[in-house]
């Protein structure tokens, strides 16, 4: 198997994003998910052969089950429509792992929902003392004593920059107001609240714990709509419940594997990354497709 980490298109490239290639169609994008992939911000030398289809193919089936709750951004999926769209220019290693979507103006926070403190939010809490005493971050409070990976009291929206460079920061809600306007953010944090809880019902039933994810939105017509990927496992921490134990690192089905393995390295999180050897590659993509067939019941399309 081959990861496909580049494609180049007879078409205009708006951007190149850690993941995907977006490319200009107009009053149209269309999103290629690569099998790159990153962790701490860095993006590996070597990809997860088919990681694109599947982050593709799992944002598709979300998408679909939140119709109620919040519009998207995709107008087809259909590889038949996308090569007649696209004509002379489809190139066959688009297949399943590419969309096209409206264009719309990207709110410019990540939303971010927790039912358990883990990732960034932990070493914060720490650091302001929590293991000892109440604390409050980003201007919400915290009772002592939660241990690493344990439930919190409530399901947070912890909002979050999106950095050009380096790394997200997270951020009160105030300051994400600021940002993007007290309306919007309020938009967010009730859509993404909504989407994450109906996600938690889901991922429960299929024997999964979503811990915390991250969604981004964007803004077409006055309605703010959900843009990019939702829910996989590179925007999200899936933890096998039967496995679950508070107070220590949990099993993952997501990229916190790549990152666990990266941590065990003499390197300093700066590019460029190093390579992954073979066993983590397998590894990683046979947890990706787990989840996706946890959630969806069925094989992702490769």
């Amino acid at each position: 198997m081959t990861a496909v980490t580049t494609i180049d298109l007879s078409l205009p490239k708006m951007r190149s994003g850690k993941v995907r290639e977006v490319f200009d169609l107009g009053d149209l994008l269309l999103l290629v998910a690569t099998d790159r992939v990153s962790a701490f911000d860095v993006v590996m030398p070597n990809g997860i052969p088919d990681k694109g289809k599947i982050l593709n193919q799992l944002s598709l089936h979300w998408f679909g089950l939140f119709g109620d709750l919040s519009s998207h951004h995709v107008v087809t999926a259909d590889d038949s429509e996308i090569a007649t769209q696209l004509g002379a220019a489809y190139d066959e290693r688009l297949r399943g792992r590419s969309m096209i979507v409206a264009k719309c103006q990207p709110v410019l926070i990540e939303s971010v929902a927790r039912a358990y403190l883990s990732g960034s939010l932990y070493k914060e809490y720490l650091a302001a003392g929590g293991a000892e005493r109440d604390v409050t971050l980003h201007g919400i409070g915290l009772p002592a004593g939660v241990p690493l990976c344990g439930k919190l009291p409530k399901t947070m929206f912890t909002p979050a920059t999106k950095a050009q460079e380096g790394h997200d920061e997270n951020i009160s809600f105030d300051h994400a107001a600021q940002i993007v306007g007290r309306e919007i953010a309020e938009q967010c944090r009730e859509a993404t609240l909504a989407i994450f809880e109906r996600a938690v019902g889901i991922c429960h039933n299929a024997g999964i714990i979503l811990a915390d994810t991250k969604f981004e939105f964007g803004i077409r017509t006055g309605e703010l709509i959900l843009i990019d990927e939702i829910l996989t496992p590179d925007s999200s921490r899936f933890w096998p419940q039967d496995a679950y134990r508070p107070g220590r690192a949990q099993d993952s089905l997501d990229k916190q594997f790549i990152r666990d393995y990266l941590e065990t390295l003499d390197w300093d999180k700066t590019a460029p990354g190093p390579e992954l050897p073979d066993n983590i590659v397998a590894e990683t993509r046979s947890r990706y497709i787990d989840i996706f067939r946890r959630i969806t019941g069925s094989h992702p399309n490769l």
